[in-house]
């Protein structure tokens, strides 16, 4: 009887691991990051019976994606036929060999999204490297009223006129059309080690108007260049034409913020330049109050979902026509709320990184594409660095995690020389 205990002893932990000792877990995924944006700015004319072939700039990168699609400001439902994703071969629609992957929506390759809402893919396995970019095909075989879209792509992406079958296509042959708008897709989500995501949350500063087409150089393309060995992901939440308080070119910035930020995967850190279209628009801005108001209720909003605010100061727009001197006048009080009132976790003074010294009125000749209210790819670069600082050297602290409630003092940036001869 002895020995048949002592085998039952040996025996039982072998047969019924589960009664001696907990199973391992199973590891848990990798979690979802955003790695690229487009905010919805309005709609276009459907291209029925075609497919867009979108050009977008990754920031991270990962081990799988899953793509945003929207009908936000359709008419109508609509319906996708084909949606697919490949790595870019080189500049064009020719996909990298053995990269195309087709999106389904629940298993199934095809999908009717109602008027006003958004999509989003299964994950797609696609190993995707950081700064890639990424061929996001999207087939509408009928006319389904509106199309979402974002107006100021500036980067040229691809339309096959008779799309049918064609999203398919690694060859790029059958896309003999070209678009600068960026058709239904809002966003690109990557699965991998990304520890997170900042917003860049404006107009058409944010949005890239000045910078040159098709080179990625928006201030949050660079921004996303400069923290890419901290894994965070960048993302473009600018609509040229965009206002703080009112609706314009798309919803206005307190209307939009939860489905252009607060909702985007992995966000960490909200940065705000946004309110220069209110005080040059039509009608004007003129009451400082409104907008310190609304940049506070955007940040009460953020710290509710553990994201911290960096405000950003306006920049000049001396000698833009829509010019005043009553306009100034609230930049100006604007600015003084935004570096000493407060109400955000930290400041980042672009005014005072691109305004030229000897005209704090105006942009910096260097910074400045002609129109004197844009940048252009030097004053991003300047811009996106003015950010970094704050992000990474700042009281943000290297991590950018967690809720904070507490504002720290502006330091401003040393305004930039002026160039020779001038």
């Amino acid at each position: 009887m002895t020995r048949v205990v002592r085998v039952l002893t040996v025996l039982l932990p072998a047969l019924l691991p589960g009664l001696t000792a907990p199973a391992a877990a199973e590891p848990a995924p990798p979690p979802w990051t955003g790695s690229w944006e487009s905010a919805p700015s309005g709609t276009a004319a459907a291209l029925p019976g075609a497919a867009v072939r979108n050009v977008v700039h990754l920031s991270v990168g990962g081990t799988a994606v899953r793509v945003r699609l929207s009908n936000r400001l359709g008419a109508a439902p609509l319906r996708l036929g084909a949606v697919t994703v490949a790595l870019s071969r080189a500049a064009g629609p020719e996909a990298v060999p053995g990269t195309l992957r087709t999106a389904t929506f629940r298993s199934a390759t095809e999908l009717t999204v109602p008027a006003g809402a958004d999509a989003v893919t299964d994950p797609v396995p696609l190993r995707v490297p950081p700064g890639a970019d990424l061929l996001v095909t999207v087939y509408t075989p009928r006319n389904s009223g509106p199309a979402t879209y974002h107006r100021t792509a500036l980067q040229t992406s691809y339309v096959a006129p008779a799309g049918a079958g064609r999203a398919a296509d690694e060859d790029g042959s059958a896309y003999t059309a070209t678009t600068s708008r960026w058709y239904y897709v809002t966003g690109v989500d990557v699965r991998g080690p990304a520890a997170g995501a900042v917003v860049a949350f404006g107009d058409s500063l944010t949005d890239g108007n000045g910078s040159t087409p098709d080179t990625n150089h928006r201030w949050p393309d660079r921004l996303a260049l400069r923290l890419r060995e901290r894994r965070l992901g960048v993302l473009n939440a600018g609509i040229a034409g965009n206002r703080l308080l009112l609706d314009g070119a798309g919803p206005s910035a307190l209307a939009r913020l939860d489905t252009d930020a607060l909702d985007r995967a992995g966000v960490r850190v909200l940065v705000v330049f946004e309110g220069i279209n209110d005080i040059k628009g039509t009608p004007e801005a003129t009451d400082a109050t409104a907008f310190a108001d609304a940049y506070r209720a955007m940040v009460t909003r953020a710290h509710a979902r553990g994201v911290r605010v960096v405000g950003v100061t306006l920049t000049p727009y001396g000698g833009y026509p829509a010019w005043t001197a009553v306009g100034e006048a609230v930049r100006q009080r604007v600015n003084a709320f935004i570096r000493d009132g407060g109400a955000f976790d930290a400041v980042a003074d672009a005014d005072a990184t691109v305004r030229d010294p000897d005209d704090p009125g105006r942009i910096l000749p260097a910074y400045d594409p002609g129109d004197h209210l844009h940048f252009n790819d030097a004053g991003m670069a300047a811009v996106a660095d003015t950010v970094h600082r704050v992000l990474t050297r700042g009281p943000l602290g290297p991590g950018l995690t967690g809720r904070a409630h507490t504002t720290v003092p502006v330091t401003r940036a040393a305004p930039r020389p002026r160039p020779a001869g001038r």
